[in-house]
């Protein structure tokens, strides 16, 4: 699997698919460093194996790369529907390994799957990640004083006490760095 974070937004991935779709390879090495380790865990979670996981994605990017014009973003995301691909992918593999086991195929069909839809997990991996990138964009004062209170537990007090400053200066720099993190998210 590819070592390198994932870090495009929706659009982006959005555009690269429907280049993908225009047979595109550059535009798959983009897609495939963008998405496959998320892939990968959604084929890991069915498969129960890494081995068998790699297969499994290698061959949903297959076909993903010969369904590509077949995504419309009015379905859904992009990622959810190269994990839905993936999923499908996994459960076929799934029940080649259990030929002859009809009630855990059955069991497998109707079974509802408790963990967050794979949009989800990505919308909310992209969303960390640039909460992380805003709060890294602010002064070291902000960014000690926002991570304390809201990441570390700190009251304000505790911090006010650690820095040695007055605790209106505390929170008074707590709502700025509040409200450039804010003003970053917006504009990300």
């Amino acid at each position: 699997m590819n070592d390198q974070p994932d870090q495009l937004p929706h659009q982006e991935i959005e555009e690269l698919l429907h280049k993908v779709a225009g047979g595109d390879r550059a535009a798959f090495n983009a897609l495939y460093d963008a998405s496959s380790r998320k892939l990968f865990g959604i084929c890991m979670r069915i498969c129960g194996n890494s081995e068998a996981a790699e297969d499994v994605t290698q061959e949903s990017f297959v076909k993903i790369w010969q369904r590509a014009d077949q995504f419309s973003a009015e379905l859904g995301s992009p990622l959810a529907w190269m994990g839905t691909i993936a999923r499908n992918a996994a459960i076929d593999w799934y029940r080649k390994q259990r030929k002859g086991e009809t009630a855990s195929d059955q069991a497998l069909e109707h079974a509802a799957d408790p963990a967050a839809l794979a949009d989800e997990v990505m919308d909310t991996a992209q969303q960390n990640e640039r909460i992380i990138h805003c709060i890294q964009k602010l002064g070291m004062d902000q960014k000690s004083l926002i991570l304390g209170a809201f990441f570390s537990g700190s009251t304000y007090q505790q911090l006010a006490l650690r820095i040695g400053a007055p605790l209106n200066t505390v929170k008074s720099r707590v709502r700025r760095g509040l409200i450039n993190l804010r003003k970053c998210l917006e504009n990300d």
